[in-house]
């Protein structure tokens, strides 16, 4: 598998030959109630509608859940609902990156391959 680092953005193809599979940057997610922080490889997803944090992340990291009005149910690409249970959590973190610093809201689903996908807003 080729690996490629470009501006800590880190970019894994099969081969040569394939188009870009997987695109990573490494983020660092501070808790607010904290201040504690942890580095992590994000995985950027333009076809993902928001954050994502996996729970099993969430519960390591210690990150305060806070609890959302309405379940949010997840959609895959082809559109029909996904079989893990609902988003119904949120934790509030700072992200940091290349100097630049945003507090927000990120959502908190069930098992992953990721730990922290970013997309699109």
């Amino acid at each position: 598998m080729l690996n490629q680092v470009v501006d800590n953005i880190s970019c894994c193809n099969l081969d040569k030959e394939d188009l870009l599979r997987e695109m990573t940057v490494k983020i660092r997610l501070e808790r607010v109630d904290t201040q504690k922080g942890v580095m992590v490889e994000a995985f950027l997803d333009s076809g993902e509608m928001g954050l994502v944090m996996s729970s099993e992340f969430t519960r390591r990291q210690g990150f305060k859940l806070k609890k959302i009005d309405r379940p949010i149910y997840v959609r895959n690409v082809d559109g029909s609902f996904n079989k893990k249970e609902p988003i119904e959590h949120t934790v509030e973190v700072n992200i940091y990156y290349q100097g630049h610093r945003e507090r927000t809201e990120i959502n908190v689903i069930g098992r992953q391959k990721w730990s922290v996908i970013l997309g699109m807003p």
